[in-house]
């Protein structure tokens, strides 16, 4: 059992650790007051490669797995949200196109996202039919050798940024709530009846617009189902694997978080000594720690699991654990952290308040903490995860 990155993804880390501390954490206070998606960040990306980190070589990617896209989110996420958001969405969208699609698919879809020539975005909630995924409504029937889709999805990430949309839609009845009954297309931007719609005013991660995307009978070729028709097992595949990715933006909020507040507390004096020194203080660094710690580790363990295709039914509560965990974890810290510094943390003068706000995006997307709490149970009543 080894513990240590291998040498390519330990200099994967350090690069990213630089990169984040010189290029994103100067910019993330501007981006979260602007509300303004940070093209220089992105186009930084797409320089250094991070675009293509969980994408194949031969799809021109660099093959660094779920493991090196968790490693370089939590670095960029000990200081923007918002930039993170931007390297997750690399995979959320192209997740099922890898794990079902054929290889024009991927050469067609996934190839640009790596190349960062295009950005996409994944369209599975609707507004009555968020964890109640199969009350979705967005309808698609067949015309001919084409699919007609209509409905709309809702708080999709890079919702205005992207280029072409990951849409499941029902293609049998749309009361139906049977598995066989949802099916997973690839809609372009530019396709007649393609339109986003309202966008989101949120109370964080501000720099990635969130919104509708309507679809008013928009024609969708064959070619552009992914998959086969009735492949519902595709969302939860994609959702799945990305367990571990989501948790990395909850780590790495975490350290960022502990970092500023332990350097503040070591400099800042109350009752004539540092705050630091305060015993209730060094036992609450010390318990955040420990609990960041142990986030951190399943995080890993969940995206080596991941890269080894182990997200499958009987995985769901390893990679669920490391979700709701980290998650969890990146709330409480940011609210600990924030308290350490009195005052002073409410204020936009630090950035302690912009990481409370942004953490509980965290607990809610991608399966909130109460629908993984739900995939974990299940899983140790049916023994998938099991001590005996």
């Amino acid at each position: 059992m080894l513990f240590d990155l291998s040498p390519e993804l330990a200099e994967l880390q350090a690069t990213c650790r630089k990169l984040a501390q010189e290029r994103v954490a100067p910019r993330a206070r501007e981006i979260d007051t602007t509300e303004e998606y940070p093209q220089d960040l992105f186009d930084l990306f797409v320089d250094t490669g991070l675009t293509g980190l969980c994408i194949p070589e031969e799809l021109g990617g660099s093959g660094a797995g779920i493991l090196g896209l968790t490693l370089a989110i939590e670095e960029v996420a000990k200081y923007s949200q918002s930039a993170a958001l931007m390297l997750l969405l690399t995979r959320l969208a192209t997740g099922p196109v890898m794990i079902a699609g054929n290889d024009e698919q991927q050469r067609r879809y996934v190839t640009p996202i790596a190349t960062g020539e295009q950005r996409a975005a994944f369209g599975l909630s609707e507004p009555q039919a968020g964890s109640d995924v199969m009350g979705m409504r967005t309808r698609a029937r067949r015309d001919g050798d084409d699919w007609i889709l209509s409905g709309t999805k809702c708080w999709m990430s890079g919702v205005r940024q992207a280029d072409w949309y990951c849409v499941f839609a029902k293609t049998g009845p749309v009361e139906s709530r049977a598995h066989d009954s949802v099916t997973a297309f690839i809609v372009e931007r530019s396709w007649p009846g393609v339109d986003v719609g309202r966008v989101d005013k949120k109370m964080g991660v501000r720099g990635v617009d969130t919104g509708e995307l309507v679809l008013d009978e928009v024609r969708v070729p064959a070619a552009n189902v992914i998959g086969e028709v009735g492949g519902f097992r595709l969302a939860m595949l994609g959702l799945n694997s990305m367990r571990p990715i989501v948790a990395a933006r909850g780590i790495g909020l975490a350290e960022g978080a502990l970092m500023y507040a332990v350097e503040y507390v070591k400099q800042r004096e109350a009752f004539e000594q540092r705050i630091a020194d305060f015993q209730g203080i060094q036992w609450k660094i010390a318990e955040l720690a420990a609990e960041i710690e142990a986030a951190r580790l399943l995080t890993y363990r969940a995206a080596w699991m991941a890269d080894r295709g182990q997200f499958t039914k009987e995985w769901v509560p390893y990679l669920s654990i490391a979700k709701y965990y980290a998650t969890e974890i990146a709330v409480k810290v940011s609210g600990e952290a924030l308290q350490m510094l009195g005052a002073a943390g409410y204020m936009q003068d630090h950035p302690l308040e912009l990481y409370y706000r942004d953490a509980k995006q965290l607990t809610i997307v991608e399966g909130t903490s109460q629908v993984q709490l739900g995939l974990i149970g299940r899983g140790v009543l049916d023994h998938h995860l099991w001590w005996d």
